[in-house]
């Protein structure tokens, strides 16, 4: 497919010229003579790559890239910064702003066209979709590997392995690093004053945790516990800033990768505070659907501590028995020992409504 490539150059030989190199490359190029024009063409025309003047008028390549960087659509985006000057002070200024490479005036067809072919290639790496799992995660590092300042991330990935039960990190301590779920469940814990447990989240296969009091700079504000005998890597909180600084769509890849829905489950805990016990009860076992169940899956069997299931809905433990017991007489549900085995998601849904 062919790559669009946006260049905002307010001098008419520059633009010309590096336009007609663009395009005997085989690249489409639109042009903007200013940054204000730039930033329009970029919000519109949604390009592959910007190479981008930085002194012109109305609106500077620092303000260009600002204004840009600022917004989901167009964040993303690489960007290559061209300069008649090549004071290191332009060039730092650049960089902690987002630039993703740096041109200086005059320049050769080779020096712009490989500069572009590194950019664009490393962007459609980032582009590619990594399954939630073990390999998926390999497969994200090995794509890390073809860039040299992030190799000692990929190679030191640890793995360890929890039983049942066992602690991954307890609250109130400070993070040292990112976890990833390779095998296995666990689930995220408070305990109230009255020594009552509240589960915030669960995790699957494929889900990063950890991450967020790590970027605040705080302690754990919930414990993380293994539900069954688990395998989770860590990632040291060098590494993880390492990948965040050094480069900007690789960051944005990364946060994509760890939001893991996080406004959707929230909104889930918020439904379950409100709820009758019996609506309660029905949203937490389609959240556990939600959460480890299959599109499609029209009958859906998880093995759940009944402890945990109150823990979810925040109700004692045998009024979760109670009330699954009923839904079993309601043929909603089937129990045989931990295992649970929903017969009517649909059911269950129209009840919570």
């Amino acid at each position: 497919m062919e790559k669009k490539i946006l260049l905002i150059e307010d001098n008419n030989d520059v633009r010309e010229n590096t336009q007609e190199i663009l395009e005997l490359s085989g690249y489409k190029v639109i042009c903007a003579v200013n940054g204000k024009e730039g930033v329009a063409l970029a919000q519109s025309e949604h390009p592959d790559l910007i190479i981008c003047d930085i002194m012109m008028p109305e609106l500077d390549g620092y303000g260009v890239l600002h204004l840009l960087g600022n917004s989901p659509e167009t964040a993303g985006i690489p960007f290559i910064f061209l300069t008649a000057k090549a004071e290191k002070s332009d060039l730092r200024k650049g960089m902690l702003l987002g630039a993703d490479d740096y041109l200086t005036k005059p320049f050769d067809d080779v020096e712009l066209l490989q500069a572009v072919e590194v950019r664009l290639h490393k962007s459609e790496l980032l582009k590619s979709k990594f399954s939630r799992n073990a390999e998926g995660l390999n497969a994200f590092l090995g794509e890390i590997r073809h860039f040299q300042e992030l190799r000692h991330l990929a190679e030191n990935k640890r793995t360890h392995t929890y039983k049942k039960k066992e602690g991954i990190y307890n609250e109130n301590t400070y993070p040292g690093g990112v976890y990833f779920l390779e095998s296995g469940r666990a689930k995220a814990r408070r305990i109230n004053d009255l020594g009552k447990e509240y589960i915030t989240e669960l995790y699957k296969v494929g889900d990063f945790f950890g991450y967020a009091d790590l970027l605040k700079g705080t302690a754990y504000q919930d414990s993380v516990i293994a539900l069954e005998d688990s395998v989770v890597s860590f990632i040291p909180k060098l590494d993880f800033f390492k990948l965040l600084e050094s480069d900007r769509n690789l960051a944005g890849k990364f946060i994509r990768m760890l939001s893991n829905e996080v406004k959707e489950r929230e909104e889930s805990l918020l439904k379950l505070a409100y709820n009758s016990v019996r609506k309660r009860v029905a949203e937490a076992l389609i959240y556990l659907y939600e959460i480890y169940g299959k599109d499609g899956e029209e009958v859906f069997s998880i093995s759940m501590a009944r402890e945990d299931i109150a823990g979810i809905v925040g109700t004692a433990t045998e009024t979760v028995i109670r009330t699954l017991s009923d839904f079993k007489d309601e043929k909603l549900i089937t129990m045989k020992g931990s295992i649970i085995t929903i017969l009517s998601l649909e059911r269950l849904k129209r009840m919570k409504n």
